[in-house]
């Protein structure tokens, strides 16, 4: 039993403090994946009159409207990413599936970004949708 222990003693030491090692590194990496990102230098910008876009059925076709019809979005990202990103691929939409006819209401305005992009601000991040009735 003892030799179950004892023999090979240097190579299960070193097994283990490799393992640990590993372990801590993959914990870490896991734990804060936006450490690497955010050592590096990031930018804010903010973007104004993003017009709104709607998302609804196929089939409906009706004619929505929001008020205000854009918004000022602020994003944020590393500088490379920041200098090459256009207006265009910032896209501000309000969801419309659930829209009932003749029913105004508030909805949250949603935007997408491109990867490694953080939206900061929307403002303003609700809109009023004004559904027509139908006849």
């Amino acid at each position: 039993m003892r030799e179950l222990f004892f023999k090979d003693f240097g190579w299960k030491l070193f097994s283990l403090v490799l393992a640990v090692f590993i372990w801590f590194t993959v914990h870490k990496l896991i734990e804060e994946p936006g450490a690497v990102a955010a050592s590096s230098t990031s930018k804010l910008v903010t973007y104004s009159n993003l017009p709104v876009f709607f998302v609804s059925t196929a089939a409906d076709t009706s004619a929505y409207r929001v008020q205000p019809n854009s918004v000022s979005v602020t994003v944020s990202g590393p500088s490379t990413l920041m200098s090459v990103l256009d207006a265009s691929q910032i896209r501000a939409t309000v969801d419309l599936t659930d829209a009932e006819p003749g029913r105004d209401f508030t909805e949250r305005v949603n935007v997408s970004v491109p990867p490694g992009i953080t939206v900061g601000n929307v403002a303003p991040d609700t809109v009023r949708v004004i559904v027509p009735l139908k006849h």
